[in-house]
Formats: structure tokens, C-alpha cells, sequence
């Protein structure tokens, strides 16, 4: 797997795998973030979907010396297939007001609703990053029948807890934001929480189930003891 390397800026090199993105990938990122994480020129790791982004000081590190040890690195990769990332389970009312866009992706995909619910639940994700807002979850696995483009015009107001599909990934938004992706049900879990520890119900390496509920719990659903599950 090859992985192409260029300046972003003064202070950044962007590292990217191209082609589609997999979890075989994703381990490669996180297995060449963690090693450049403890490198001294490198301030910081940010990984991506195919992608890692290192941020460097200009005044301090060589450019042309960082990109090399990471060609290097990358060659020298050896991926341990670790124990299973923890596995969260979200409750999700599918359709309705939560979920307008369920009848447009299922026409998409060219199968009912009640189909598209059942292949989106019936999968497991692996969360490859995390970005966009704080505890936003990019997730991978997403059934390649239910891929559906993002929407031509987006939302200005998506609301928080929103189950939603854009092109090949799924997600669900931690806060109230602007948003393009197709929404196609809505969730009570907290998925970040300032005072909590950690913050944010997900990292990368976790796992994800979406639950078909009929209803949203009370106050207290969405917590943190009340999704995480035992590695499995």
C-alpha cells in the first residue's frame, strides 16, 4: 500500500493512501500516527480517513528529513491485529422526523425503508476517526448498497443525535450544526460531554452498533455506562 506525501503549508505534511478507504488502511495511519506521536520534530498527529496529518515546528525540524523517516516508517509497518476496540451500541428511532432523508436513500438504493433499517442496523462500524465537531464519528462498514452522495444542498440546522449517511460512511452528530449528509434517524446518546472521562463516547479502533427502537429513553439515556459494551 503505497502513501503519498506533501507539504501542506509550512508546518505540515499531509500523508495519504488514496483509493477507497478500509479498515486495513486505517490501522496503517493509526500504527504510523502512534510512532510519529513520540518523534521530537513532530508536534502533533492528526489521523485521518486514509490520511495523517503531521504538524511540524518550521523553525526547528527539516522538512525533507521528516518526510523520509515517514517513507521509512510506512515500509517498515508491522500490523498486530490487536484485541476488538470496545463496542458502543446507539439507540436509534429510524424515520420519522429524525430521519427525513430514509425514504431518499432507500430509493437510492433501490429498497424500502423497513430494508434500508435492517442492513444499517444489522452491520458492525469501526470508528476510523474522529473530527469535523468534538465526538463527530467517522465510521466505517456501511453496507456499499446503502452509500448514498451527500445531499446537493445542505442543511444550515442538523440536530444533535442525528443518524445519518453520506457517501460510504454513517455517522451520528454530537451537537446542533450545519450538515450535508442524509438523515435517517435520531439518537439520544451523548456522545460528548465536557466533564466526562473521557470527553467523547468514541475513539478510533471502536466499534458501533445501531439498536432499532421504537422510542428515546429518558434523561439519563446516552451516558456513558449505558452504551459501552464489552469487547466482543
Amino acid at each position: 500500500m503505497n502513501l503519498r506525501i506533501y507539504p501542506l503549508g509550512d508546518r505540515a505534511l499531509l500523508c495519504e493512501t488514496g483509493g477507497a478507504a478500509s479498515l486495513d488502511a486505517q490501522r496503517r495511519i493509526w500504527a504510523l500516527a502512534q510512532q510519529a506521536a513520540d518523534w521530537d520534530e513532530v508536534a502533533e498527529a492528526v489521523p485521518g480517513v486514509n490520511n495523517l496529518l503531521l504538524v511540524f515546528d518550521a523553525l526547528s525540524a527539516d522538512a525533507d528529513a521528516l518526510h523520509a523517516r515517514v517513507d521509512r516508517a510506512w515500509s517498515g509497518l508491522r500490523i498486530a491485529v490487536d484485541e476488538p476496540g470496545p463496542l458502543i451500541e446507539i439507540p436509534v428511532v429510524y424515520g420519522g422526523d429524525g430521519g427525513p432523508d430514509l425514504d431518499d436513500v432507500a430509493h437510492h438504493a433501490g429498497m424500502s425503508a423497513d430494508e434500508v433499517i435492517e442492513r444499517h442496523a444489522g452491520a458492525e462500524y469501526t470508528v476510523f476517526c474522529m473530527g469535523f465537531q468534538p465526538g463527530f464519528a467517522y465510521l466505517g462498514g456501511l453496507d456499499p448498497r446503502l452509500a448514498t452522495p451527500r445531499r446537493a444542498t445542505p442543511r444550515t440546522d442538523v440536530p444533535a443525535g442525528s443518524v445519518a449517511i453520506g457517501g460510504a460512511q454513517t455517522t451520528i452528530y454530537p451537537a446542533r450544526s450545519p450538515g450535508g449528509w442524509n438523515l435517517i434517524g435520531r439518537s439520544d446518546a451523548v456522545l460528548f460531554a465536557p466533564d466526562r472521562d473521557p470527553p467523547t463516547l468514541m475513539a478510533a479502533g471502536y466499534r458501533v452498533r445501531f439498536v432499532p427502537v421504537d422510542a428515546l429513553g429518558g434523561p439519563d439515556a446516552g451516558s456513558a455506562d449505558s452504551r459501552h459494551g464489552g469487547a466482543a
